[in-house]
């Protein structure tokens, strides 16, 4: 038997830019439909340290001299890339016990979150850092000010993971790192590793990373938080206790390294007080129970381990779930009909038969057999298999079990609850889960149980049949949405959109003049030095305009004239604006004209009609009318380059282009601010390759 075994394909670690094979076997690793022996795994051999240090040395430095932008394309690059190898992912996914939606969600799903991390560069300069907020003034005189800088971290992300989604738990995370300019190395649970590995593989053909920007562990990685350091960054998926005992670990302590947590937990799925059996919403709350129990046979760490139901409503609940568990088919995935598939490993089915046994000492099972049960096409014996079960817990205050004990698999415990506070205390005494979900028509039933129960959850959906159809469901965490909860679920959060590339940066505050703090950011700040120019800056081209360019503009002398005239074209007739006799007791001191018409005039003194670089107006992003402006008040502007961020052509007939930013800011004849805003052009590139 051990010649066998040491004849099985060994998978391969990828560390300091070379695949490197173990010369022991260890462990075995196993076909979950068919209990076959298949890989063997071993990261003996690596040297930690140097693979911590090498991404420190080589990956760092590569990715942090990419701006964001280059970043966010990369990541779009390898998105396009693995999808066009999608189906040769999911013929290995099938290994796992998987089915065509389990690994849809798992492969595509962890594809999705390069594709939208990709989007996220948007949302950030084109440049090696990013600033955040806004500026603080610190001085009366407009000589001192306060700001905030992002830097990337210049350490490593170690991610741990989880056997469950081997292919999504990693790409969600290294997509967030790699935005950020932080290189990784990746330790995917052992169990379902050749999946990751071979996802891993192609992203390393690719050549799409900068080298030591990602290392892949398969086998065990005890010893290498020894190697942390202040810079480093721990994420960990998996087992609250195995979590809190890394999290605990010396050099965690020591380096105050941030560790974010996402644990397993017991979400609950809340039907709500006014949903009965003819309505809509009760088939959708049926439908998304039975979905979360079967989809991944139960082991996703957002499915639904708590149902909460109106205690006249548990009989009800009990023939629907049961009824459409019963014509669930188990089996093997690759076969027609088969709606669930096996476990991940024998080793995994066993441990969620011994928390049945431990639920069962406090609840009865209503629904499902562990030993009266058939699959299609498989041995139930020899592969992973185990039924859907669902237990009643009728005295949940009472018998507590269930708010502690988690059985990571199809199972789920059926309670009752008289009022929404019962349901709502219910759902608390999870302690802590990343989602919970209520379905219910009523909206002032769904706001006392967000508002009562979200300190207790990382996310919430409340269903109803206006959005069911276009609903992710319970248990699909979003990549621009947090994922992570408090408490039992560790206290973390991963992904939430820009929230989560800022966890991998070190946020600074700087302080000093607006010119140095405006040189340091690229960014202009106001009361900072301006340069004019002779020439007009709606006439160069993007890479020709600098930060704190300035034109100062022609003036204008506002009259009761432009009031009326612009109330006329605008439809504003505003009291303020038209009747001098309705202002007793107001701000005003007579007619004042309106904010619009002071942009729109601004606009009128800035802009250069002639066709140049400029393309088009983009938008405004903020505005603030500071002053009011009266009959006779004569103003200007001064228009400043405030912030360029340059795109990508889409095409190659696309134009070369890039957003301007402009800081507008018009005054009156003291040199007193009237108006400010931020204006955005789209200005041509002069090199169009």
């Amino acid at each position: 038997m051990s010649n066998i075994i040491m004849s099985l394909p060994q998978l391969k670690n990828y560390a300091e830019g070379a695949w490197r094979i173990s010369e022991k076997s260890g462990e075995t690793l196993h076909n979950a439909i068919t209990g076959e022996a298949i890989y063997t795994a071993s990261s003996d051999g690596l040297d930690f340290g140097a693979m911590m240090n090498y991404a420190r040395q080589v990956g760092g430095p590569l990715l942090r001299k990419l701006t964001f932008q280059e970043r966010g394309r990369m990541l779009k690059a390898l998105a396009l890339y693995l999808m066009e190898r999608k189906e040769y992912f999911y013929t290995i996914s099938a290994l796992t016990g998987a089915t065509r939606s389990d690994s849809w969600v798992d492969i595509e799903g962890g594809i999705g979150n390069l594709f939208a991390n990709a989007s996220l560069r948007r949302q950030f300069p084109d440049e090696r850092y990013y600033v955040d907020g806004d500026a603080v003034k610190l001085g009366k005189n407009n000589t001192f000010i306060g700001h905030h800088i992002m830097v990337p971290r210049e350490g490593v992300a170690i991610h741990i993971n989880a056997f469950n989604f081997p292919v999504w738990g990693m790409l969600e995370k290294i997509a967030v790192n790699l935005l950020a300019g932080v290189p990784a190395i990746v330790k995917p649970a052992t169990l379902t590793s050749y999946l990751t590995e071979a996802v891993f593989e192609e992203i390393i053909k690719s050549d799409i990373l900068p080298e030591g920007a990602l290392q892949l562990i398969c086998g065990s990685a005890r010893g290498i938080l020894d190697t942390l350091e202040n810079q480093d960054i721990v994420t960990f998926t998996g087992s609250a206790s195995t979590g809190r005992m890394l999290k605990s670990h010396p050099k965690v302590l020591e380096q105050n390294v941030p560790f974010n947590l996402e644990a397993d937990s017991l979400n609950c799925c809340v039907l709500g007080p006014d949903v009965s059996p003819d309505k809509p919403e009760w088939d959708i709350f049926i439908k998304e129970v039975v979905r979360e129990m079967t989809t991944k046979a139960g082991q996703k760490c957002t499915a639904i381990r708590r149902i909460i139901v109106p205690a006249d409503k548990v009989k009800d609940v009990q023939i629907a779930l049961g009824k459409r568990l019963a014509s669930t088919t188990i089996g093997d995935p690759a076969l027609e009909g088969v709606r669930m598939g096996p476990l991940a490993g024998l080793t995994q089915r066993e441990e969620v038969k011994e928390r049945i046994a431990e639920l069962s000492k406090s609840q009865e099972i209503v629904i499902g057999n562990l030993d009266q049960f058939e699959v299609k096409g498989a041995d139930k014996n020899k592969g992973a298999f185990l039924p859907p079960i669902v237990f009643l817990n009728q005295h949940p205050f009472d018998n507590k079990d269930v708010h502690s004990i988690e059985a990571f698999g199809p199972v789920s415990t059926i309670m009752p609850y008289d009022t929404l506070d019962d349901a709502i205390m219910l759902a608390r005494m999870g302690e802590g889960s990343l989602v919970c979900s209520i379905i219910t028509a009523d909206d002032r039933v769904a706001k006392d149980f967000v508002l009562g129960t979200a300190l207790m959850h990382g996310r919430i959906l409340v269903l109803n049949a206006e959005c069911a159809k276009e609903s992710t469901g319970h248990g699909s965490p979003m990549p621009m949405l947090i994922h992570g909860g408090p408490g039992r679920a560790g206290g973390g959060e991963e992904m939430g959109g820009k929230r989560g590339v800022l966890h991998y940066l070190q946020r600074t505050a700087i302080q000093g003049t607006p010119t140095t703090i405006s040189k340091i950011t690229n960014v202009y700040q106001q009361y900072g030095k301006q340069t004019e120019t002779d020439v007009h800056p709606f006439k160069k081209y993007f890479e020709d305009l600098e930060i704190g360019e300035t034109l100062i503009t022609a003036k204008h002398t506002v009259t009761e004239t432009d009031i009326t005239n612009f109330a006329n074209v605008s439809g504003d007739n505003f009291y303020a604006h038209m009747d001098a006799t309705s202002l007793e007791g107001t701000i005003f001191e007579g007619r004042v004209a309106h904010g619009y018409f002071i942009l729109s005039k601004a606009a009128g003194l800035f802009v250069d009609a002639k066709k140049g670089p400029v393309l088009l107006n983009y938008g405004i992003d903020e505005a603030r009318f500071t002053k009011p402006v009266y009959p006779g008040t004569t103003i200007g502007v001064r228009l400043t380059v405030k912030e360029k961020i340059g795109q990508e052509k889409r095409s190659e007939e696309d134009i070369a282009k890039g957003i301007v930013k402009w800081l507008v800011d018009v005054y009156d004849q003291t040199g007193e601010t009237v108006a400010i805003a931020t204006i955005l052009t789209m200005v041509k590139k002069r090199n169009q390759d």
